[in-house]
């Protein structure tokens, strides 16, 4: 068989904040070949160092909603006032091509994704060694006030509750472990029969 003769997996990790998804993310897109971060359109400002294309497709919200209207999204959202969704042909060219896909999102949009293409989802979350531990972690980003930091717990707690719509759950204790984890279900996924797109033919010629 041919090495790109697999059909790309869609990735999703989520977590609440500070349960370390954006650290993992990040390590397995520079340690694991064949992976791609899912690049989302979002109808925020674009910042000084981000790049069109490779961080957002940066859209108005005229844009956005006639995208919208068009199908376009394999999810969307609005968040704190802006628009933000991942694109259904950028998606599904990449896991037709062999590449696999990595969506960092909440509860809501795995859902949403889970309804387009249940078949190629694969869903991780990650949860925090305690709520103490949790706690620490957002505290210690000290960017908020005591208001602030109430209402993200509260958050945290409402996508912990979602844990059980997921695949596999990761308790991450240790960064390192946490990654490893990750990898085994990744590599465990790209082996799956179904995703063997000329296994029947392969087969065939052994017998």
């Amino acid at each position: 068989m041919k090495k790109n003769s697999l059909r790309g997996v869609v990735l999703v990790i989520s977590s609440p904040s500070g349960a370390g998804k954006t650290t993992i993310c990040k390590k397995i897109l520079e340690e694991v070949n064949g992976i791609n971060l899912s690049v989302s359109v979002t109808t925020r400002k674009k910042r000084k160092d981000e790049v069109e294309g490779v961080d957002y497709f940066f859209k108005n919200d005229e844009e956005f909603i006639l995208m919208i209207k068009n199908d376009e999204f394999i999810e969307n959202a609005k968040v704190f006032g802006n628009y933000y969704g991942t694109l259904k042909e950028e998606v599904l060219k990449k896991i037709k091509n062999g590449v696999d896909v990595l969506v960092d999102i909440d509860w809501q949009g795995t859902r949403q994704i889970q309804k387009h293409i249940p078949e190629d989802i694969v869903k991780i979350f990650i949860l925090p060694p305690s709520i103490k531990e949790l706690e620490c972690r957002l505290r210690n980003r000290a960017s908020e006030n005591e208001e602030d930091f109430l209402k993200r717990m509260l958050e945290a707690r409402k996508e912990i509750s979602h844990f059980d719509e997921y695949d596999f759950i990761i308790i991450n204790e240790n960064i390192n472990e946490a990654v490893s984890s990750v990898k085994s279900i990744l590599y465990s996924e790209r082996q799956r029969k179904s995703r063997h797109l000329g296994i029947i033919d392969f087969v065939n010629k052994l017998i």
